[in-house]
């Protein structure tokens, strides 16, 4: 799956790491917003790796694996965000995400009797230094979004974006460059 090659999505090993996430990620999202301790001690056990103690992610938060993420220094996630990591997502540092946004790594077929198979495969999502995901942004995989990007809101990221940009829309596009 890390690899890139397609794989069963039914695999039983991959469907009991999914179920022990999922409750983990329930006793996260059940946690008191105030308990900041308890969501570090959550994040710290389910995230492949966090920069700094400085990461507010707020409730709730979903995620497939959690162990293929990593996020840099001072990392704040607005709620409802969402990371399918069936590859690695790997977030720099100084980045802030807004509410409602997604990023996926699973890719599935076109062809209904291949989809219907189960059988996927996936791509990482690399995000650097100094960006700003905008609301309702969704993050599709493979993307590579360079530093000091802003990404507006409502936007459907489907390609990569060079650094020191900002884009906007569906599909999203470099509407200007920044100095």
């Amino acid at each position: 799956m890390l690899a890139g090659k397609v794989y069963s999505a039914v695999d039983g090993q991959l469907l009991r790491e999914l179920a022990e996430v999922r409750e983990i990620i329930h006793d996260y999202n059940a946690l008191r917003p105030s308990d900041s301790a308890g969501k570090l001690m959550i994040l710290q056990q389910l995230l492949g790796n966090i920069a700094d103690d400085e990461i507010i992610i707020v409730q709730p938060f979903y995620c497939d694996y959690g162990k293929q993420i990593s996020v840099g220094k001072r990392f704040f996630a607005n709620f409802n965000f969402t990371v399918l990591d069936e590859a690695r997502v790997t977030i720099g540092d100084n980045c802030f995400i807004g509410p409602n946004v997604s990023i996926y790594t699973a890719c599935h077929s076109t062809d209904p009797e291949e989809r219907n198979s189960r059988r996927e495969w996936a791509r990482p999502v690399n995000i650097g230094h100094n960006v700003w995901i905008g609301g309702s942004v969704t993050i599709l995989p493979g993307v590579t979004i360079g530093d000091n990007v802003t990404i507006g809101a409502g936007s459907v990221v489907a390609g990569d974006i060079p650094p020191n940009s900002v884009a906007v829309g569906n599909p999203c596009k470099v509407i200007k460059h920044l100095e």
